[in-house]
């Protein structure tokens, strides 16, 4: 199958690189271009890309709102259930900043990725966010766990906020959180890559989240797993 993708920056040597970087690739196609966040969810709802290349900065509407509007009109798509597919968005940046990883994941962004990856790396970021799997690379991890001390983590787990999840649910959560990928877990806790995805769908659909880097900022928003815990 092949993955579409809407590249929205204010740059064009950055649209047209990117462009042809992956351009390159046999399973993915760049469909349209956007300027600014407006443009960019217009063209989200005409064209109904996979996933959007989203720059942060950029005039008029900046990326990190126009991901949130994105992201919160795939939501009122799929009703109360975790979607299975719908437009995820890719953030792009040259800031390698706390606040930007933070507030990026917060607006719904399914993956974080640095403009100066190399043409591999975005590819795979691609095909990971695409493919549902988002998870939070160990860098941005680090950056993510940075700004939970700064802000200041529950000093006490909100374990109320987590009712509805099976004890099994609530440890795959811990794990989701702490960046591993749905193979890590399943080795981590002896039991098939196919129980772990089971697990995670359930996880999303109860606590009516969005993807698994949603469900990762949940965790450590009500203390189930803190900075350096």
């Amino acid at each position: 199958m092949t993955i579409r993708v809407l590249i929205a920056d204010d740059q064009l040597m950055v649209r047209e690189g990117f462009s042809v970087l992956l351009g390159a690739q046999p399973d993915i196609e760049v469909v349209g271009e956007a300027l600014d966040g407006h443009e960019a969810i217009a063209k989200v709802a005409e064209l109904r890309p996979d996933v959007v290349l989203m720059d942060i900065r950029m005039p008029g509407m900046n990326g990190l709102e126009a991901t949130r509007r994105i992201a919160a009109e795939r939501q009122d798509e799929a009703g109360s259930a975790a979607p299975e597919g719908g437009t995820r968005v890719l953030i792009l940046t040259t800031f390698d900043l706390d606040e930007y990883v933070y507030e990026a994941l917060r607006a719904g962004a399914s993956g974080f990725l640095l403009k100066d990856a190399s043409a591999r790396q975005l590819a795979d970021a691609v095909r990971i966010v695409a493919a549902g799997e988002a998870l939070l690379a160990p860098t941005v991890t680090k950056r993510l766990l940075a700004e939970f001390t700064r802000l200041g983590a529950p000093r006490a787990p909100r374990m109320d906020r987590i009712e509805a999840l099976t004890e099994r649910e609530t440890e795959v959560l811990a794990l989701i959180a702490q960046g591993l990928s749905n193979g890590e877990i399943a080795a981590r806790l002896f039991v098939t890559e196919a129980t772990v995805k089971t697990h995670v769908s359930r996880i999303l659909v109860k606590l009516g989240l969005r993807d698994r880097t949603q469900a990762a900022v949940f965790a450590y928003e009500i203390g189930l797993v803190t900075p350096g815990g």
